[in-house]
């Protein structure tokens, strides 16, 4: 089990407003904050956190797993929302299993975000 996901980011303040609206929509929020490092929790679940201090992340991939489609969809919305580029919206990646639904953001840093759902509604 993970207990947390760090990555480092050019602009803490950036990430931080990026990261706040993409995330809230697959139910993160702000746990806990330090002067260079910002971390994300859903209640009992792993913390992802960005922090500042040394050289950004060389483009990452990092995936949520979210409870069902519109959870994807609405991911996909708040993160393009907030800055991100779209990498891939929400759809059926069947060459990964025939319910996999995902949707991909390039956050402000260029690694790539995405929220999954394995069930087939």
């Amino acid at each position: 089990m993970i207990d947390h996901v760090a990555l480092y980011v050019t602009d803490i303040d950036r990430s931080r407003r990026f990261y706040e609206q993409a995330l809230e929509a697959v139910g993160y929020t702000v746990a806990m904050e330090r002067e260079s490092f910002v971390g994300f929790r859903q209640e009992g679940g792993p913390m992802f956190a960005v922090r500042s201090g040394k050289e950004a992340t060389a483009t990452a991939h990092i995936a949520f797993q979210v409870r069902d489609r519109a959870t994807v969809d609405a991911f996909h919305a708040a993160a393009v929302g907030a800055g991100g580029t779209d990498e891939g919206p929400p759809g059926v990646r069947e060459h990964y299993h025939e319910n996999y639904y995902a949707a991909f953001v390039a956050d402000p840093d260029g690694n790539n975000i995405e929220a999954v759902c394995h069930s087939p509604a």
